[in-house]
């Protein structure tokens, strides 16, 4: 009998399953793995399972892309004769990804138990659909595994009880500890070692790219860091055709930005350590800059991770250019925010979660 239904359906996700299956494998937990296909790209997906190794999908739902509303119905419809056939003891969902809810909502529906890893972030944007997903997944959810301390008195505030809850740290950070002295060099994936270092770049809001006025300010911003220090931006597909689709491909060509395509995890794990800073619009960029211990702009009003800013290594600027360039040549003068690893950000946290969740199985 499968014990637990582990579900992934998008990149951020697969970081986080990761070191879940085989803290699993250790206990020994049975689990199997579920793909939705969110992100449906087989190249990047193929080369996260292999470099990550994770193990191939038990099942592949095969989704893609689609309106929010019309990929959660997908995914819904998709994995409940999953369950019907599976018949698990409990489905762990992460992140907050379409295919967190989704199958959550699914699970709870069908009286199957429900964990959610990553619980209790909050960044009170309702304008981020992802928001919508943390709340209504931690609502359903009977276990509840934090990242950081703040996010406990978030679910107590809505009502969840604390009996519910674990901290345990955070598994993205176990990945990045597992892998990083194989991280791909970023002279050999730039082709020669930037002669005055690199800030990464990544973008892909809709409140960042939808809108063609803040959208061609970042890019000008882009082309004046890029005076400076040589701008490496791994490009999001729909980031590029926002660009294109406003006017603004040519501010893609600025002198000193490097476009890249969207690059595997251990390419952009190298791109990353090697930087002088990251500037990014990403949750998951935010957690990793602070294991790293690089500084980071987050392209944002708010953030659902506000450990990065209190002990981490990052700093909100919003979109705006007066915020945006202050900060960047304090980075270039100063060094920047090096900020400390939170804690619990050990590389031990799936064990941990393997540990409590044996002993709920047991009991429950």
């Amino acid at each position: 009998m499968t014990e637990i239904l582990c579900v992934v359906g998008a990149r951020p996700n697969f970081m986080k399953i990761a070191p879940i299956m085989a803290a699993f494998a250790a206990k020994p937990i049975s689990a199997k793995l579920v793909h939705t296909g969110q992100h449906y790209d087989p190249a990047m997906s193929d080369s996260f399972f292999e470099q990550l190794g994770i193990p191939r999908p038990d099942v592949n739902l095969e989704v893609g892309s689609a309106s929010h509303a019309v990929q959660t119905a997908d995914i819904m419809r998709a994995f409940e004769p999953v369950l019907d056939a599976e018949q698990p003891r409990a489905v762990l969902v992460v992140g907050d990804v379409n295919s967190t809810i989704a199958c959550a909502l699914v699970a709870a529906k069908k009286g199957i138990k429900v964990i959610h890893v990553e619980a209790g972030l909050r960044s009170y944007d309702r304008g981020m659909p992802e928001e919508f997903n943390r709340v209504l997944t931690d609502q359903i959810a009977d276990l509840l595994y934090t990242t950081e301390r703040s996010a406990l008195p978030n679910l107590l505030r809505e009502g969840i009880a604390e009996a519910r809850v674990q901290f345990v740290g955070n598994v993205m950070i176990d990945t990045l500890r597992a892998h990083l002295e194989r991280a791909v060099p970023a002279e050999r994936t730039l082709g020669a070692k930037p002669a005055r270092g690199h800030a990464v770049v990544t973008l892909h809001r809709p409140s960042n790219v939808d809108d063609p006025a803040i959208l061609r300010r970042l890019l000008e911003t882009l082309a004046t860091i890029a005076r400076e220090l040589d701008v490496v931006f791994p490009i999001h597909p729909r980031t590029r055709a926002a660009a294109e689709r406003h006017g603004l491909a040519a501010l893609l060509e600025a002198p000193g930005v490097r476009l890249l395509p969207p690059q595997g995890y251990l390419e952009m794990l190298g791109l990353m350590r090697d930087a002088t800073l990251v500037l990014t619009d990403s949750g998951g960029l935010q957690e990793e800059t602070t294991a790293l211990g690089v500084p980071c702009i987050t392209l944002r009003e708010n953030t659902e991770r506000p450990i990065t800013l209190s002990e981490g290594s990052n700093t909100l600027t919003g979109p705006d250019p007066e915020k945006i360039l202050p900060c960047f040549r304090e980075i270039l003068a100063s060094g920047g925010k090096r900020g400390r690893i939170p804690e619990y950000w050990d590389g031990h946290a799936a064990e941990r979660i393997a540990a409590h969740l044996r002993g709920w199985l047991d009991s429950v």
